[in-house]
């Protein structure tokens, strides 16, 4: 077991456990953001550097600080180490750089984006993203593809953190699909139109961080906060068959996996769960998701509480 400090606050993890996921066992706002790790996947991290932090010491035994900010999801805790995040003006300037850098060729189009709501650039952009750019360079662009039957690649938006080739390579048999072309020319494809088909292949969409692969049954139906996320489930032979419907009145919009609370999917879906069963017959509705008081899905009070309030007052 190794004792580590994150701002202010003390744990003791088991040796070889991430600064960052010793942060989310602390919890609270000293978690730092991640945008490309995914504790689910084997590989992801160390790309999109949103998660870097300040070590001031590194251990008991080497009390040193270590002379640069690291990236807190692939650098493990060492016993006595202290860190800083939310309360070191470095990493909160260093983060304010990053989110600058993947917003250089990021459309900044959330109004008409099928992700907005629930995109962790977007939180990010907000938090500490600049009121004007400081560059006058054209971005770079893309036409939009359909890279699987029921998947719209807008590769415009795409950040590379890799989750959509990891998640490809590690539930399903055969990933077609990945990072083609070197440096700024980098892109998600596929060389050949809807050639995605297996089983498995929406669960890309889950694990995309911001608007880049979105559900063309979904897209441009509804806002996310006009819906009410239920948890619900339906036996299923390919898959848990627990997902989360997403409701406009009776019809439901859209079927998504389970994700918790750092936004991470719970258990992969099998496409007939999310594509195909779009009815409310199809499914065994167990209860509203609880969504997170600050995101603005919340915002419609769907819950059960606030329903009876509504009940109340009518």
């Amino acid at each position: 077991m190794a004792k580590v400090t994150i701002d202010g606050k003390s744990i003791e993890v088991p040796d070889g456990t991430t600064i960052l996921n010793a942060a989310r066992m602390i919890g609270g706002d000293i978690v730092p953001p991640a945008m490309c790790y995914y504790s689910k996947l084997k590989g992801s991290g160390g790309k999109c550097r949103t998660c870097l932090v300040e070590v001031s010491k590194g251990s008991e035994k080497d009390p040193r600080p270590m002379p640069k900010l690291v990236a807190s999801c692939s650098t493990p805790v060492m016993d006595g180490m202290e860190v800083g995040n939310a309360t070191s003006a470095k990493v909160q300037d260093a983060r304010k750089g990053v989110v600058e850098f993947l917003l250089l060729n990021h459309p900044l189009d959330c109004p008409v984006c099928d992700q907005a709501g629930e995109c962790d650039l977007q939180n990010l952009g907000y938090e500490h993203g600049l009121v004007s750019t400081r560059t006058h360079e054209e971005r770079r662009t893309f036409e939009m593809e359909d890279i699987g039957d029921k998947i719209k690649l807008h590769m415009n938006r795409c950040i590379l953190c890799y989750r959509c080739v990891y998640v490809a390579d590690q539930i399903t048999d055969n990933r077609v699909h990945g990072i083609l072309n070197r440096g700024d020319h980098s892109e998600i494809s596929t060389y050949i139109h809807n050639v995605i088909d297996n089983d498995f292949s929406g669960n890309v969409i889950d694990v995309c961080p911001v608007g880049a692969l979105t559900d063309k049954t979904f897209r441009f139906k509804s806002r996310v906060w006009y819906t009410r996320p239920m948890d619900a489930h339906r036996n299923c032979d390919k898959c848990c068959g627990k997902t989360a419907v997403w409701l406009f009145g009776d019809e439901v919009l859209r079927v998504t996996a389970r994700k918790d609370q750092w936004g991470e999917v719970e258990d992969f879906i099998c496409n007939t769960c999310r594509f195909d069963k779009k009815s409310l017959a199809d499914w065994t509705i167990e209860g509203p998701r609880h969504i997170d008081k600050h995101s603005v899905i919340a915002q419609n009070h769907y819950e059960l509480p606030e329903l009876e309030k509504v009940k109340t007052l009518k």
